[in-house]
């Protein structure tokens, strides 16, 4: 017999669409895309596709989030001089670059790093639109806020690499070119250039908080699954009336570890692990090259580094 608690949905439950709330009749009118279901997606999470929302945030970011993608794709296509051959060969390596370091803060020619500032301004202004838009529908919906913030925690790195960061420097030329293995080429870049990233001590948090996103999230993922057979996927019935699948799933954890957390507490401290790891790193990488321009001579100026050998404690 079929059984609904494995990694892949066995056994689809499907009724009639769901259209969501609409308390104040305001929301229906910009919901577009009827609704669909799809037997794929249904092996791992709702099968039903649709309606979408978008309104005046969400329309204003896919236009201007398009319109980046656009002028990115017409960036690298002049890198190579108008081939389409040449762009899906070297597609991993070409990119539309940021203006050189001479320009400074100035608007340069549009060849030579103009159409990324403006590339760069459609993406920054469809980030945010998004951005709005998730606030809207959070409150609209009568839910709490922090699907909003958490994304506002990713827009933080995201601002301080793309725009706070190059003002610090007083170039555009800091910023990130569009490209696969150039932006990779930047981030290493970056960390060379000055003294090693790994000497960063906010670098570490966010690696810190990034692996301990990853293993609270399977933790809490494996507990679920593992208990879905006794209700534990439901987890808000779970949260105010704890039933058998909460009482040995805690168990579980007390006996591995010797503490567990709560049905909802769990989902806290998954949040914050999450946000504060692009928290961190745009903190580290604000600091670089604004306040400290070596990492490594920082280390060993503070004593958890020593110059041209491993550092063995203290003698």
């Amino acid at each position: 017999m079929a059984e609904y608690h494995n990694i892949l949905t066995q056994v689809q439950v499907r009724g009639p669409a769901e259209m969501g709330l609409d308390e104040r009749g305001l929301a229906a009118r910009e919901r577009g895309v009827e609704p669909r279901f799809s037997s794929l997606l249904g092996y791992i999470g709702n099968a039903q596709l649709g309606p979408v929302h978008l309104g005046m945030f969400g329309t204003v970011a896919f236009f201007l989030g398009t319109a980046w993608f656009f002028l990115t794709g017409i960036g690298m296509l002049q890198s190579v001089d108008w081939s389409w051959q040449a762009l899906w060969r070297d597609l991993w390596w070409i990119s539309l670059d940021p203006p050189g370091e001479e320009y400074g803060l100035g608007f340069p020619p549009i060849w030579e790093g103009g159409l990324y500032l403006i590339a760069s301004a459609c993406l920054l202004i469809a980030v945010l639109s998004w951005w709005i838009r998730s606030y809207l529908r959070a409150h609209e919906l009568g839910m709490g806020k922090h699907v909003c913030w958490a994304f506002a925690a990713a827009i933080w790195l995201f601002l301080v690499i793309g725009l706070f960061r190059p003002v610090a420097m007083g170039t555009w030329s800091e910023m990130v070119p569009y490209g696969i293995f150039p932006h990779l080429d930047w981030t290493n870049y970056l960390s060379l250039n000055h003294g090693n990233l790994f000497y960063n001590p906010f670098h570490a948090l966010s690696i810190v908080f990034l692996y301990g996103s990853a293993l609270l999230f399977a933790m809490h993922g494996a507990t679920i699954l593992a208990t879905s057979r006794l209700g534990g996927d439901r987890e808000l019935e779970q949260i105010y009336d704890r039933g058998t699948a909460s009482e040995r799933a805690a168990l579980f954890w007390r006996w591995t570890m010797g503490f567990n957390a709560s049905m909802e507490g769990i989902h806290r401290w998954a949040w914050w692990f999450a946000i504060l790891c692009p928290i961190t790193g745009g903190i580290g990488i604000l600091l670089t090259g604004t306040v400290v321009d070596d990492w490594f001579s920082w280390a060993v100026a503070h004593g958890f580094a020593v110059e041209g050998g491993l550092y063995n404690g203290p003698s």
